[in-house]
């Protein structure tokens, strides 16, 4: 095969990931994560202590926008939290102005896919997801002010980290693993939108939604033999933390994916009622035959 055409990199989903290497899955890369995540955590209290503009509702609304670009982009999966780690680290430490958020917004996930993409987003395309609000110049100059608060620190260890490790231990079958992963995926990427996650520990974000996971796939895996009191330990255990943290942490996600969802439901429905009045509408205005 030509070298030329083995090198061409594309953004075709699973054209650009390398295998999975079982060195990264020791115990000893768990522990260096576990030592190194506290060093990556905003600060909890940054929307009342730092933050004048900038509400809660504010970061959602900018975070579900960020996760629509990765997804439509059809991002690696690492992307999307570790833009919203550099988003809140960022906002922990700078008072921002809330017409600025979104362009803040894309400078994270800029620098997130230059770090975990072979191919990452462009600064061109970045502004047309922003209907063109903001311009390349804009959006160079916020990254160089990301940068510079981070201290050009951005390998911070994100709930995806902890994944394939809590997956390669017992009692997870080898044929439950891709279903798992991708349930706990969702989960971390919906914590990563909710304010109330921010200050918890990513190992335990990724402990919670693996055990929620775990929760929502246990009518189709009765047979997998899972005990999730006994899984709620073992991942307690793997993480140095309490087992009754770890179960409220699990509550929490279970009770933000009702809210998404009740969310979800009622703009369904809003927006069917606007189609049927508008329909209505139309019909009462068109001419009919005599």
């Amino acid at each position: 095969m030509d070298l030329q055409q083995r090198c061409r990199e594309g953004r075709t989903p699973g054209a650009r990931r390398a295998q999975g290497d079982n060195n990264l899955l020791t115990d000893r890369v768990l522990r260096a994560l576990l030592r190194g995540e506290d060093k990556y955590l905003p600060a909890a209290n940054y929307f009342r202590c730092v933050q004048r503009e900038i509400a809660p509702y504010m970061r959602r609304i900018v975070a579900t926008w960020i996760l629509e670009v990765c997804e439509e982009q059809k991002c690696e999966d690492e992307v999307f939290p570790l833009a919203m780690n550099y988003m809140d680290r960022f906002l922990s430490a700078e008072p921002t102005k809330k017409h600025q958020l979104q362009l803040l917004g894309a400078a994270c996930v800029f620098l997130a896919s230059k770090l975990r993409e072979t191919s990452p987003l462009t600064a061109e395309k970045l502004c047309i997801y922003t209907d063109n609000s903001i311009t390349p110049a804009q959006l160079l100059q916020m990254e160089l002010l990301v940068l510079n608060k981070l201290k050009w620190d951005l390998a911070s260890v994100t709930p995806l980290d902890f994944i394939d490790h809590f997956l390669s231990q017992p009692p997870f079958r080898t044929e439950n693993r891709s279903i798992l992963r991708k349930h706990a995926q969702t989960f971390v990427a919906l914590c990563a939108t909710d304010a109330k996650f921010i200050a918890i520990s990513p190992s335990m974000v990724a402990a919670g939604s693996m055990l929620a996971a775990v929760e929502g796939l246990q009518m189709r895996m009765a047979s997998n033999g899972i005990m999730p009191q006994k899984l709620m330990e073992q991942l307690a255990q793997s993480i140095r933390s309490d087992p009754d943290c770890l179960r409220a942490c699990r509550e929490q996600i279970e009770s933000l994916l009702e809210t998404s969802l009740r969310r979800a439901q009622q703009l369904c429905s809003v927006t069917m009622e606007t189609k049927n009045i508008g329909e209505g509408q139309d019909q009462s205005t068109t001419p009919t035959d005599v």
